[in-house]
């Protein structure tokens, strides 16, 4: 774990428990980095529920209900992917006092298209209320890539939303 993503974890553990809220995550391009990062922080049993790693769409179907034809029209690296990935994740672990992260992208080297290329990330987070997702456009290796995932929604998403509640 990086400094700087060691630093993000402590202050989402922090705003997370004094909001009395547990954290879920559903990961596929981060292969479960999100929540192994957050669980390497002693203590996370207080904060940290649960994490599906869900790397192909049948998983995605299987695990968070995500419905095939949504995986069909627009593809698992989408917005609309990633939000019911995240809503999945919040109802499969119960939902009461908890926020749900999700991840779907194209981490490299292979994989990339013209309209969707390596380093095309969709993150997502439901609150049991609202969806927040955004797309991330980023560059660098394999490991580049899903650490910066790791950093958006820690920070950007996580962080950034957690403080305004």
């Amino acid at each position: 774990m990086t400094e700087h993503s060691s630093d993000l974890v402590k202050t989402v553990a922090n705003l997370l428990i004094d909001k009395n809220l547990l954290l879920v995550t559903a990961e596929s391009c981060t292969g479960g980095l999100i929540a192994a990062t957050c669980t390497e922080l002693p203590g996370s049993s207080q904060w940290f529920d649960r994490g599906f790693v869900t790397y192909s769409n049948q998983a995605k179907q299987d695990m968070l209900g995500v419905p095939a034809h949504i995986i069909d029209k627009y593809g698992a690296v989408s917005q609309q992917v990633v939000e019911a990935m995240a809503r999945g994740a919040y109802i499969a672990s119960g939902g009461e006092n908890r926020i749900s992260v999700s991840v779907s992208g194209i981490a490299g080297p292979d994989g990339g298209t013209p309209d969707k290329p390596v380093g095309t990330v969709w993150i997502g987070l439901f609150d049991g209320n609202a969806i927040y997702s955004r797309l991330l456009q980023l560059s660098g290796s394999r490991s580049e890539i899903r650490t910066a995932t790791l950093n958006d929604v820690l920070g950007s998403m996580l962080v950034s939303w957690l403080s305004r509640k």
